[in-house]
């Protein structure tokens, strides 16, 4: 059986050294994408990807382009949002079920247990289908 990935997607404006420490805490292999268009490619050839974490940029639309396209790609595998501020409402045509929201403002170990959380089937919450400031209980 192929070890677990997480496929984290976000630019070099976006890109923290301790998002990556707290994806690599979980144990897993990390996939790193700084683009749309390389984030589903490797989706889509990379079978052993169990969570995609995503940098939200505010008003920035392409984001929920991306995922949808994702989606399309592999509906079943959970979106952790990294946001600073509150995502509702969703853009029409969003499937929001397995869409979670993660503060950046958060110590970086709440990030490395709700991935474990996902992996475990055990889910963290909140939805973005919840109108909470991303991160908040």
């Amino acid at each position: 059986m192929a070890l677990e990935s997480i496929l984290y997607i976000s630019n070099p404006a976006t890109s923290s050294n301790s998002v990556l420490a707290a994806l690599e805490a979980t144990g897993c292999q990390v996939v790193g994408a700084d683009s749309a268009t390389q984030a589903v490619a490797l989706l889509f050839i990379t079978h052993s990807v169990a969570v995609v974490v995503l940098h939200y940029r505010a008003r920035e639309r392409a984001s929920f382009d991306l995922v949808r396209s994702l989606r399309a790609i592999r509906p079943g595998v959970p979106i952790i949002l990294l946001c600073r501020e509150q995502i509702v409402p969703l853009p029409s045509g969003v499937d929001a079920s397995g869409v979670y929201l993660y503060d950046v403002g958060q110590p970086r170990e709440k990030l490395t247990s709700q991935v474990q959380s996902l992996l475990t089937g055990e889910g963290p919450g909140p939805n973005v289908d919840d109108a909470v400031h991303c991160g908040a209980a």
